[in-house]
């Protein structure tokens, strides 16, 4: 059984740097077994997405962006099993087996047999259809009690962070004795999140439900309000640092959250975190980043691309709990036809 399906649809292809085209093309087709195309209802831009289109990331190009998606499934093939057409579904951003080495480690984002959509290694969800392997471990049945342009944020950036502020607190857990096995639970520490921009604002409320105390910072004075709203005393980093020392006796902090994605970032974690402090970094970095091994040494860091697979019901939770403070994110919804003429962030194409 699968929804009918046109020939051809439109869809956002990026050409080069700072040059994308909406275009008629083929409408995709089950390859594999595993397979199923999703008619899209909504799917968001991401700052990543800007990476591409700045030329920050160089690549070939000509290929379909977007790996925020919410939609219905219009086909499937023949080994899906948790999934059938009319299905509303969203989408984790990069498709996994569920069964290689890092999948059972619940690091699906780094799945052996792992594509990210919206990329030259498979056409992505600013379509109005899209093929997604793995479908049974890929998808997820949208919640119907949440607007779809909220949902959207389930598919990327609310897990990523989540994931950011998860990290540093399990970093930290190691701290604790192996009798307070529930510490990470526990809302204890003082946290930073550097970077005030969309996924920074997911991690704020995430930290806010792990550390007693959240701070953030950010260049642009206008993200502060946005900042304060979810949770985290926002102050201005010439200020930041001179309260940070106040609250924590000169230790400075006990967790930091990079989620800007550049050195400068990375640096201010190292100068705000305190010795055997963490720092957790979700920020997709594209150049070299510089940083003086001697102020490595002494602190725990982890990087990494989410898997959202084993952030989902935590997210979920968190934006289900949180909806009107979610409400903000989606500050532009346009139609494809408008795709050229708007190129910035918390941006969601609408299909409807």
């Amino acid at each position: 059984m699968s929804l009918s399906i046109p020939p051809t649809m439109k869809a956002l292809v990026i050409k080069a740097p700072f040059k994308i085209a909406v275009e008629e093309r083929p409408t995709p087709r089950i390859v594999d077994a595993n397979d199923a195309i999703v008619r899209v209802h909504q799917s968001g831009l991401c700052g990543s997405d800007l990476h591409w289109y700045r030329g920050h990331q160089p690549s070939s190009y000509n290929f379909i962006l977007g790996h925020e998606v919410i939609g219905e499934v219009a086909e499937v093939g023949s080994a899906v099993k948790k999934f059938k057409p009319g299905d509303l579904v969203l989408a984790a951003f990069s498709t996994s087996c569920g069964e290689c080495f890092y999948c059972s480690q619940q690091h699906s984002a780094r799945c052996v047999h792992s594509q990210n959509f919206g990329t030259p290694m498979l056409d992505g969800a600013q379509a109005e259809y899209f093929r997604l392997p793995q479908a049974d471990t890929t998808l997820f049945h949208a919640p119907v009690d949440i607007p779809k342009d909220k949902l959207v944020l389930l598919t990327d950036i609310l897990p990523t962070g989540y994931q950011v502020a998860y990290n540093a607190k399990t970093l930290l857990s190691s701290d604790v004795p192996e009798t307070a096995a529930n510490a990470i639970q526990q809302q204890s520490g003082v946290c930073v999140v550097i970077g005030c921009g969309p996924v920074g604002l997911c991690a704020i409320s995430a930290a806010c439900t792990l550390f007693e105390t959240v701070f953030a910072t950010d260049i642009a004075p206008h993200r502060l309000e946005s900042a304060s709203r979810h949770g985290a005393i926002a102050l201005p980093l010439e200020q930041l640092k001179q309260k940070l020392m106040e609250v924590t006796e000169g230790r400075g902090a006990d967790a930091c959250l990079e989620v800007v994605g550049h050195s400068s970032a990375l640096q201010t974690a190292l100068d705000l975190v305190r010795p055997y402090g963490a720092i957790s970094s979700c920020g997709v970095h594209t150049q070299v980043a510089p940083l003086a091994g001697s102020q490595l040494y002494g602190k725990k860091m982890m990087f990494g691309r989410c898997s959202v697979n084993k952030y989902m019901e935590p997210a979920l939770a968190l934006l289900r709990e949180n909806q009107a403070l979610f409400s903000s994110f989606v500050e532009h919804k346009i139609p494809l036809s408008q795709a050229e003429e708007n190129k910035v962030a918390k941006t969601v194409f609408d299909f409807e």
